[in-house]
């Protein structure tokens, strides 16, 4: 059975015909993407050889990227994430609102990532926040989780942050939760409107404070004047705010978390070929209810839409604000859970298995039993020669 394809081998079939076409245009995030990930899991990164006593089975490992823009390296990150999250889950409807930018604005946040980005968080976090803050409304302190998505199912570029929100929150004054109505958060049309507002006038101020770069097909923007018209076009739009049914439970928020929190902007699994210096990978088209499909691109724009969604260094893609913030969470969710008259979840993630029950944490492939390490290389040494099993006594 061949090798499922992976985004690595078409960056090292193609990677340095396209570092050498786009010399003068690749930043050293993206150069630094490309090669974490042709590199990841292969010997340059170092590894180990490790065997089964029971079976004789020995394997190499090769050491992984932990690049966030990898596909292979988000699983366990991923895991481990849930895991602290899971804990924190409260027994109220959890609610999903996604925030979109209008089509105007990608190009200003292309090339302005770190400046508009926060912005995008801080507006979305504002904007929840101020509307459920209203009595109107809710009436309450909510709190709620981030996550930033950059990219849409043909790998363009397409910012946009999804939130889960609990349904609902402590009154202003700490003494009673205040639930949402059933099946319905906070109404859609308001947030759009305060969000647009908010935007607009962060960017503008963000302009005025010389915060934003303009170059290429946008420099004109640099122009006081043209950037006004481009924000006065921009507050006439609609601005896309979505906000979807419930969740049915604790156990598919976290599955939903699972999905979304370390995602890339393709997986592996939705590439199906590389041919003749062209990529063909699924996607699905949701403006006919999800239908897939195939489309093909030459490897060179396939890498180019890739390295559209990689990240400034050190940004964080996932935030927590309101009683989610993180530094008084543990506290602030205790408080939750009180007027909630709720108990702290017996988690899986948290329950301790028997000794009996506990499994090798590597285990043998064919048997079972526990892997042992026979041999360890690291990042710019040779991998050793198979070693003996007289190597561990």
């Amino acid at each position: 059975m061949p090798a499922r394809l992976e985004v690595a081998d078409i960056f090292r079939d193609h990677g340095e015909v396209y570092r050498q076409a786009h010399h003068g245009h690749l930043g050293r995030v993206e150069r630094r993407v490309m090669s974490a990930v042709e590199l990841c899991r292969t010997a340059a990164l170092g590894g180990h050889v490790e065997g089964c006593r029971e079976c004789g089975t020995v394997r190499v490992a090769y050491n992984s990227c932990r690049n966030r823009h990898c596909p292979r390296c988000q699983g366990q990150v991923a895991r481990d994430w849930i895991a602290a999250r899971e804990s924190e889950l409260l027994p109220v409807p959890y609610f999903h609102v996604v925030f979109t930018l209008p089509a105007e604005l990608e190009a200003i946040t292309y090339q302005n990532k770190q400046a508009v980005y926060a912005i995008l968080f801080r507006t979305t976090a504002e904007t929840l926040r101020r509307v459920a803050a209203n009595p109107r409304h809710l009436g309450a302190e909510i709190g709620l989780i981030a996550i930033l998505h950059t990219w849409g199912q043909t790998l363009t570029f397409h910012p946009h942050l999804h939130c889960i929100v609990p349904g609902g929150g402590p009154s202003p004054d700490g003494s009673r939760w205040i639930a949402s109505r059933p099946g319905f958060f906070l109404p859609v049309k308001v947030l759009s409107r305060l969000f647009r507002r908010l935007f607009v006038e962060a960017l503008q101020a963000a302009f005025e404070t010389e915060t934003l770069t303009f170059f290429g097909d946008i420099s004109q923007l640099a122009d006081p004047l043209a950037f006004a018209r481009l924000c006065k076009t921009v507050r006439r739009r609609d601005w896309v705010v979505y906000a979807k049914q419930p969740f049915g439970g604790p156990e598919q928020v976290l599955a939903y978390l699972g999905r979304y929190t370390h995602r890339v902007a393709i997986s592996n699994s939705r590439l199906v070929s590389m041919e003749d210096g062209k990529v063909t990978f699924q996607w699905k088209d949701y403006r006919q209810g999800g239908k897939r499909k195939l489309m093909t691109l030459t490897a060179d724009e396939f890498i180019r839409r890739f390295l559209l969604h990689t990240l400034p260094d050190g940004f964080h893609r996932i935030r927590h604000y309101g009683f989610l913030a993180n530094g008084q969470r543990g506290k602030q969710i205790a408080q939750c859970r009180q007027l909630l008259q709720a108990d702290a979840p017996q988690t899986a993630f948290r329950a301790e298995a028997s000794s009996e029950d506990q499994k090798p944490e590597h285990p043998c492939p064919c048997c079972g039993a526990a892997m042992v390490t026979l041999a360890v290389w690291y990042h710019g040494q040779a991998p050793p020669l198979r070693p003996s099993w007289d190597d561990t006594s």
